[in-house]
């Protein structure tokens, strides 16, 4: 009985520290993922005032309730992801500190956390805008439903699935403002959605034997990595035009985002002669996470001059 006390009270210590808590928080709610999918939301939001010549003073309520409910829908589809996935996240390297491995907080409450987030979320967006609210939804149940529990252990096109659910991203900014279709954020929303797929690839090459482990289905996994290069050659090379549908932004910032498109594209192509494909795979994916750091960031900042 004393030994079996003290391995109850060895497991139980980690959850006792606050600052493993912490933690364990921002990888439940997948931090850096859910930052980098609501900068396009604000810039859709920011873009709708400039278009239509209204001062962001006027819609601080609508900016502090967007921010706040698609965090938390997102946030919400992100942790039902973890909990779902919990059985191959504990095969895998990169994720086997997350608490739905480690048991720091139990799986149903992770699912009630998981549900709560994202109905509370929802109502934000609804009661600003229904067509913002259900443009959240495709998004959430994109990512929920078709993607984590239907295609991802089934089909090597689980990306493809996975990409609509961030592409929406500047669409719910949007409608929230001007619930009609324009060129500008349906532009970007294509661009996320081609932009994840050379992201997603990147990421696979460089834990190829891992989603082996557990069993994913990504493309270098079933098909190997150079199919995997030449897919990441013809989606970098499909964002090529959309910068000049976005020309209402200024031709500096066209110029710009055209640059960044050829050097992406320049570098994807390297991988064909590259003799480390875990560094070349680990620098298109720092790339590509500053491409879209970047590019939402010129939009803010070219229609601020």
């Amino acid at each position: 009985m004393k030994k079996q006390a003290n391995i109850i009270h060895s497991k139980k210590l980690p959850t006792l520290k606050y600052d493993v808590t912490v933690f364990d928080l921002i990888s439940l709610f997948k931090g850096k993922v859910l930052l980098s999918n609501i900068l396009p939301v604000f810039t859709g939001l920011w873009l709708a005032l400039y278009f239509n010549n209204l001062v962001i003073t006027g819609h601080l309520i609508d900016i502090v309730f967007t921010i706040t409910g698609s965090t938390l829908l997102m946030a919400g589809a992100l942790t039902i992801n973890n909990w779902y996935d919990a059985d191959i996240d504990r095969l895998m390297e990169r994720t086997q500190s997350r608490p739905t491995v480690t048991g720091s907080i139990p799986l149903h409450i992770v699912l009630s956390t998981g549900v709560t987030f994202s109905i509370i979320g929802f109502l934000c967006l609804l009661f600003l805008s229904y067509v913002s609210a259900i443009y959240g939804f495709i998004g959430w149940f994109t990512y929920v439903v078709l993607y984590t529990m239907w295609s991802k252990r089934k089909y090597t096109w689980n990306t493809l699935i996975g990409s609509i659910s961030g592409a929406v991203t500047p669409l719910i900014g949007w409608a929230v403002i001007s619930p009609t279709f324009h060129v500008v954020p349906i532009t970007l929303a294509i661009i996320l959605f081609i932009w994840q797929m050379p992201h997603t690839y990147a990421i696979a090459i460089r834990k190829k034997q891992e989603y082996n482990r557990a069993n994913v289905p990504l493309l270098p996994v079933v098909r190997g990595i150079t199919l995997t290069k030449r897919r990441m050659l013809l989606y970098v090379s499909c964002l090529l035009p959309f910068p000049f549908f976005l020309s209402s932004i200024g031709p500096l910032f066209v110029l710009s985002i055209t640059i960044l498109n050829i050097t992406w594209l320049m570098m994807a192509a390297q991988g064909f002669s590259s003799k480390n494909n875990a560094q070349w795979a680990r620098t298109m994916f720092l790339y590509s996470v500053n491409y879209i750091v970047i590019l939402f960031s010129l939009i803010i900042i070219f229609t601020l001059v």
